[in-house]
């Protein structure tokens, strides 16, 4: 009887707060990689859901759970799913050339109206050493700098790179601009501008999103509810961000690439994004 009360419990809180559910799987997968010693890290909203501190306005549906992990660990990483009760979807890693993986589940989470599923089965995204969207970034060597997420640089970047944004990734960008500081040096907990500053200085493709995508987000701030205090925050750190990318020496590759602009396509073609 004891069973079968926890199980009623569960079943309600995941009717209630599927997203909440996905941040503790998440958990229990990167906790259980931690004991075997491979190394996985949250990316995505649900990471900005987990650092921000103002969860109210952080608080948005999650399709999936998003990870990084290591190419040379890919192995390990598929055993360690298998025995979490996931099975792989091979299709991804043929269709991303091995750099994704893809592991599902059936659908545990329910629609708290319609009591129906909310969507077709649960699933894990793995991407390898990097995360290869609009442009790549490259993770593979700081995905031990945090115990659960990719760092907050790294995890700003992934979203300010994104081409075609999204109502949610605008709000996982102001999420990050209001919550966090924004430094000139790799601090615990802060934005290194200089390290987005570097690798956008390698790539005008990236610099020109990055940048298109503080000013979109600052144009944006009236549809969201804000105070006068948030909007004051996101501008400055917006504008120390801006000022470092523009500040840093540009290779010849990309002073080559900047006076074609936009006249050729600068970013990769995706699918989706989150």
């Amino acid at each position: 009887m004891n069973g079968m009360k926890v199980e009623q419990q569960t079943l309600r809180h995941l009717a209630l707060d599927p997203s909440e559910d996905m941040i503790l799987e998440a958990r229990r997968i990167v906790d259980a990689a931690r004991e075997r010693g491979i190394v996985l890290r949250l990316i995505g909203g649900m990471a900005v859901r987990t650092l921000c501190t103002d969860q109210a306005f952080c608080a948005r549906p999650h399709a999936d759970i998003d990870l990084v992990g290591l190419f040379r660990q890919v192995g390990e990483t598929t055993a360690l799913m298998q025995e979490l009760g996931y099975r792989e979807n091979a299709q991804v890693r043929l269709a991303s050339d091995y750099r994704q993986r893809q592991f599902v589940r059936p659908c545990r989470h329910v629609h708290p109206e319609t009591g129906r599923q909310i969507h077709d089965d649960d699933h894990v995204d793995v991407f390898l050493d990097a995360l290869r969207m609009d442009h790549d970034v490259p993770l593979k060597d700081r995905l031990e700098l945090d115990d659960f997420t990719v760092p907050r640089t790294d995890l700003l970047l992934t979203k300010l790179q994104i081409h075609r944004r999204t109502g949610k990734d605008v709000r996982d960008i102001l999420a990050l601009l209001k919550d966090s500081e924004v430094a000139y040096d790799d601090r615990p907990g802060a934005v290194d501008a200089s390290y987005i500053a570097r690798l956008c200085a390698g790539d005008w493709g990236m610099f020109h999103d990055v940048v298109t995508s503080i000013d979109v987000c600052e144009r944006m701030m009236g549809d969201f509810e804000l105070s006068d205090a948030d909007r004051a925050q996101i501008v400055l750190n917006g504008s120390r961000l801006v000022g470092a990318l523009d500040a840093a020496p540009k290779t010849l590759g990309w002073r080559l690439r900047a006076r074609v602009g936009t006249r050729i396509r600068w970013h990769q073609i995706v699918e989706d994004q989150d």
